[in-house]
């Protein structure tokens, strides 16, 4: 239990692929056995503290259910959070993209093995190598980051209010130079994903949000899903979200994030769900009703020959603990953390939203350590 995983994915950062704070639960444990209520919700009792504000958990599988929230709705009034909440999902956005494109490819309009340059040509230049949607999926394409509206907290937050389209934020990162040639190594970047949405659109004549909702959203049930783009609030029931920053006297002071403009996330982290919504797409994956067969197989296929790979072109990552084989998915924006995991026969789901004071921490947020170890018992 005292094992815990530096650089791993469940801690959920959102811009980079591996963060800290995933434990390796004993090998003696079972997926299958009964969810340790005692022991989850004592994993979330004590909020608001000075890493997390709320905490809401969905556990599911063979052994029974489990739901927990915890904290509060906002820091001014105190009041309880709310357990049916919409929060910003941030990168668990990339399975629902992965899903439309394998559903996409199932319907022939996309082919996994053919360049992208095909697609959107002019978009990559001429120092980029062809580059096959497959190689986008499981973030072995060799395209740097694009451009962004600052590095800090503070640069990022003076702009949160600006729209910073994908077209521009694809555009910056095809006239760089290629990190690797594709397929050489894996390298998790939004920017990847931000080339799907715009191929989801170019093939399909519409936009991102609303084949999204159709291909994947309305098949899982996801009634209450959504990508705001270039609105900053969160429509709906929310808990506030908040960034802890430093004074120069010391104290700590929490900023209020909860209104942000994610357009230059898109089909990479622009979502907003709820983990009843995160669970539903979960489940309605492994169970084959979103993404057909054979591309089902796509979700599970990490590619070889590559050391440390651990992406598939699911959008997913492979992660085993225990003697078990979890698929997961982190995600997260300033003020909001969320996961889901679940074995491939669905006999333990985890699916959590965290309102973390510092959501883009590499260190392990000990709230997110400690739901994870409760829930992987």
């Amino acid at each position: 239990m005292r094992d815990i995983r530096r650089r791993s994915i469940l801690a959920g950062a959102l811009a980079v692929p591996l963060t800290a704070g995933l434990p390796t639960v004993a090998a003696t444990a079972h997926s299958t056995s009964a969810p340790d209520g005692k022991a989850l919700r004592a994993a979330i009792a004590g909020l608001p503290d000075a890493n997390a504000t709320a905490a809401l958990v969905r556990i599911g599988g063979a052994g029974g259910d489990w739901r927990g929230s915890s904290g509060v709705h906002d820091l001014e009034s105190g009041r309880p959070a709310d357990p049916g909440a919409r929060f910003r999902a941030g990168s668990t956005t990339k399975v629902v993209t992965a899903a439309a494109v394998l559903r996409l490819a199932h319907q022939g309009r996309i082919d996994l093995d053919t360049p992208v340059q095909h697609y959107l040509p002019g978009l990559l230049g001429r120092q980029f190598q062809p580059v096959t949607v497959r190689r986008l999926l499981d973030h072995t394409s060799g395209i740097p980051a694009g451009d962004g509206l600052g590095t800090t907290f503070e640069e990022v937050y003076a702009h949160r209010f600006d729209t910073l389209s994908p077209q521009r934020v694809a555009a910056s990162a095809g006239a760089k130079k290629p990190e690797f040639c594709p397929g050489e190594q894996q390298h998790y970047l939004n920017i990847n994903y931000t080339f799907l949405g715009l191929l989801i659109e170019r093939v399909t004549g519409r936009s991102y949000a609303s084949e999204v909702g159709r291909l994947v959203l309305a098949p899982a049930g996801m009634r209450d899903t959504y990508f705001p783009g270039a609105d900053p609030r969160i429509l709906g029931p929310h808990n506030r979200g908040y960034q802890a920053v430093k004074r120069a006297d010391g104290t700590t002071e929490f900023v209020d994030v909860t209104e942000w403009n994610q357009a230059d996330r898109f089909a990479a982290g622009d979502m907003i769900s709820t983990t009843a919504d995160l669970e539903r797409l979960l489940t309605g994956l492994l169970r084959g009703r979103i993404v057909p067969r054979p591309q089902l197989r796509e979700v599970f296929r990490v590619p070889s020959g590559i050391t440390g790979a651990s992406y598939s072109a699911g959008g997913l990552q492979r992660f085993e603990s225990g003697g078990k084989v979890y698929w997961v998915k982190s995600g997260g924006r300033y003020g909001y953390n969320s996961a889901i995991a679940a074995t491939r026969d669905l006999s333990r789901t985890l699916v959590y939203s965290v309102n973390s004071t510092d959501a883009k921490s590499e260190d392990a947020n000990p709230v997110i350590v400690r739901i994870i170890t409760a829930a992987l018992k």
